[in-house]
């Protein structure tokens, strides 16, 4: 074991990672032969560690023994299979700190968000744990004398999970945790950018497993890149494939899944608002628009990237947002009182000064050794080809709108459908905004930021957002095989529909 002799990285060795490893956990065993990658800090661009990428070799042996092992872990009771989602969640709170920590070294977002990432996961652990007694199919009328109907769920096999930088294990849990419970093994491959994470990550639900003397295979991970990625979408042993990402991969990701007839899970690029009534409390909106905006230095897919203020409201909203960004700090993401904290790649902020329309404030990159930008506002027309794009930065689009109706209009304008929050006290307008002539996205807020979603319910967007659903409510059932039952206990054979075939 290293001892970690970088300063301010010696709590790692606590989640039993090195300053240089083997990226891939294949059939139970820590393992890379491809390229060796580095990762590093956001906050200066200096190196952490040295991660070995695995081989296509390395991925192949790893999704045999993956779905080898879904012949045991599928007739394991789905209440065992909670329990051992519980120890899970149990590990994770053992270690909440230490790996909200690393998410913050690692991806950038600050400690209090970092260490948030982790607690969703327990979160989803726990969520889980109940599902698991709760996977009920129907019983359902037959037409028929002495027949019944039933639907029934069973384990799909493989679920290949690929994730993104900016969450980089909490959406792991979102399918996990799920996938588990369900009866499905896990072949992960987390963002080539965040390879520590994937494997502290991993390292824990491999000690679960192990303790309880199951096929470590049931869950297995990749520090990879686009090759990965590929493989697993091309890979007819993985039934479903959740990805998370921008839209154009997401596309190109799930026209490889059709060819072979799998399914697709997609969570992919948002551009979403928040609307502004001008009956709104105004001090409620303020602190909203400042997290759904700036958390995760704007690099969340439920980022708020566009502020419709009412006219009546437009000067006053303005100039309340202008004085709160003042006192926005930015630096180091682990100090308290830091709220943002670097972009996550030096080449985003390289890209960060591109943009139209006219800046309210900030508007250009820090200079320092980190990838820090200004948070920034601007003001432009919700017509502006770049007002349609999703931009991963602290960047606010400020347009002004007349009506209700034209709010929802321009809310709805652009061809992504994630997230959107209105801000009223008018139950006709909360009704109208959350009705089938409102929001057309998968979430639809009232009086909250468009991110911070709670795991409770189902996660995801409508156009080219994907249309997938992850974490609660009913998603489960993607991650499983329906099956209609019809059952004759009788002895006679009356056909559906009253046919009479001799």
């Amino acid at each position: 074991m290293s001892s970690w002799h970088r300063k301010g990285y010696e709590f790692l060795s606590d989640l039993g990672l090195e300053d240089r490893s083997p990226g891939c956990y294949v059939n139970g065993k820590w393992k890379g032969n491809g390229a060796i990658a580095q990762t590093v800090n956001p906050a200066n661009n200096k190196m952490i560690a040295e991660v070995t990428e695995p081989s296509i070799e390395d991925y192949e042996e790893g999704v045999q023994a993956c779905y080898e092992a879904t012949k045991i872990w599928m007739q394991v009771p789905a209440p065992k299979r909670g329990d051992i989602v519980r120890q899970i969640g149990d590990a994770l709170r053992g270690k909440l700190e230490q790996l909200g920590r690393l998410v913050s070294i690692e991806m950038g977002k600050i400690l209090a968000e970092g260490i948030g990432e982790v607690q969703e996961i327990i979160d989803m652990c726990d969520f889980a744990v109940g599902l698991s007694r709760q996977l009920n199919g129907s019983v359902i009328p037959s037409e028929r004398p002495d027949h019944i109907m039933l639907e029934m769920w069973n384990p799909l096999g493989i679920v290949g999970v690929i994730t993104a930088f900016n969450f980089p294990c909490a959406v792991l849990g979102w399918n996990a945790c799920i996938a588990l419970v369900c009866g499905n093994c896990v072949v992960w491959k987390g963002a080539p950018t965040t390879p520590l994470v994937t494997m502290a990550m991993t390292s824990l639900v491999a000690g679960v497993l192990k303790k309880n003397n199951l096929p470590g295979s049931i869950f297995t991970s990749f520090c990879g890149g686009a090759e990965i990625g590929q493989a697993i979408a091309k890979d007819t042993r993985i039934p479903l494939v959740s990805f998370t990402g921008s839209s154009k991969v997401g596309l190109m990701v799930q026209q490889t899944v059709n060819e072979r007839f799998g399914k697709c899970l997609l969570e992919l690029s948002g551009n979403n608002a928040i609307i502004v009534m001008d009956d709104a409390d105004i001090k409620l909106a303020i602190r909203s628009v400042l997290f759904a905006a700036i958390g995760t230095a704007g690099q969340r897919c439920t980022t708020c990237r566009r502020l419709l203020l009412h006219e009546s409201v437009y000067e006053t909203v303005l100039e309340k947002l202008l004085e709160a960004y003042k006192q926005v700090k930015v630096g180091n993401p682990l100090e308290n009182d830091t709220l943002l904290g670097p972009l996550h790649t030096r080449a985003s902020k390289e890209n960060f000064e591109k943009g139209g329309g006219k800046i309210l404030t900030g508007g250009s990159v820090i200079e320092s050794e980190g990838n820090f930008v200004q948070p920034t506002i601007v003001e432009i027309s919700p017509d502006a080809d770049v007002a349609k794009e999703e931009l991963f930065g602290p960047v606010l689009y400020v347009m002004k709108f007349q009506t209700l109706e034209e709010a929802i209009e321009i809310n709805n304008s652009v061809p992504q459908g994630l997230s959107s929050s209105i801000f009223t006290k008018k139950p006709e307008v909360i009704f109208k905004w959350t009705g089938p002539r409102g929001s057309d996205c998968g979430i639809v807020n009232v009086n909250i930021p468009t991110n911070g979603a709670e795991i409770g319910g189902a996660f995801g967007g409508e156009k080219s957002t994907g249309g997938g659903r992850e974490a609660g409510s009913d998603s489960w059932k993607q991650y499983m095989r329906r099956s209609t039952c019809t059952i004759n206990y009788g002895s006679e054979l009356p056909l559906a529909q009253g046919i009479n075939f001799g």
